[in-house]
């Protein structure tokens, strides 16, 4: 079904009975919108049509944030929290059904990189890494790096992993905020990842003084794969703008790696699955 008739005539109508549902159930409504984050995340897999509807109608009514400060500390309070690891535990299809199939052409484009390198990649750092599907992944193709080191927000979920990993003593998990772990522990002949929406998390700013800090650690290269809202046009709106309804935010990824000192030998987009927003790929090295 096109997009234009579900936002004719589709969304108008699940708008309305979703509003009715939440009249009608104020106690449910309360319950699905306790938390703005878990609200915008919910798998809809697991819930019921007046759920979901429901869902429809209270995420859109969301609250419009502007203030970038409160979405990077609104955002972080929820990924350290347990609700991110139940978030991780209802999406593992997403590896099998969307990475496999849509993003590992870049690791194929990344395998091919490294053979015109003269120096060795000893480490792969893969920041945000969820439930370390992905981490693991690479650990099966990249043969010739010797650690893998998964880093994310969530105490809980790095343990669970650490539980599930448990026989590949290649991966290392590790709690801690990417951007602090990265200024102690950083090192040159690395490989740094972001698989499916971890950098659109930080605020410009912040980020732009993470790549620069990859940047100056000595050789390193970067496999991105971000969201970018679908009227993000780099060319005429160069800045950072907000995406969806968590929000997050919508970076100019080519403009940022190109303003720390890399130099892209990647850049492509595709438009998200079952959706109108972009996915964007980038592979920079220095």
């Amino acid at each position: 079904m096109g997009t234009s008739l579900k936002s004719k005539i589709i969304y108008p109508i699940a708008g309305a009975v979703g509003n009715m549902l939440v009249f009608m159930q104020p106690k449910k409504a309360r319950q699905l919108s306790e938390h703005r984050m878990t609200l915008v995340h919910k798998n809809s897999k697991k819930m019921s049509l007046s759920e979901r509807l429901m869902r429809f109608a209270l995420v859109k009514k969301l609250e419009k944030i502007e203030n970038h400060e409160k979405i990077a500390e609104m955002n972080r309070n929820f990924w350290e929290s347990n609700k991110a690891t139940d978030l991780f535990s209802e999406t593992e299809s997403a590896f099998l059904n969307d990475f496999l199939p849509n993003c590992t052409f870049i690791f194929d484009l990344l395998d091919k990189e490294l053979i015109d390198q003269p120096e060795k990649f000893q480490t792969l750092v893969e920041i945000g890494t969820g439930n370390g599907d992905v981490l693991n992944y690479l650990s099966s193709k990249f043969h010739q790096i010797d650690r893998f080191i998964g880093i994310d927000l969530s105490s809980h979920q790095v343990e669970i992993n650490k539980k599930k990993f448990s026989d590949n003593i290649k991966l290392e998990f590790v709690a801690a905020d990417a951007f602090d772990w990265v200024k102690e522990h950083g090192c040159g002949n690395s490989i740094f990842v972001s698989s499916k929406g971890v950098l659109e998390y930080f605020v410009e700013q912040r980020l732009q003084e993470f790549l620069n800090i990859i940047n100056q650690l000595g050789k390193t290269m970067f496999v991105a794969i971000e969201p970018n809202g679908a009227d993000h046009d780099f060319d005429t709106q160069p800045n950072t703008q907000l995406y969806g309804n968590e929000p997050s935010f919508s970076h100019n990824y080519p403009h940022l790696f190109k303003n720390a000192g890399f130099t892209l030998w990647h850049f492509s987009q595709q438009t998200w699955p079952r959706g109108s927003d972009l996915q964007t790929f980038i592979g920079a090295k220095n």
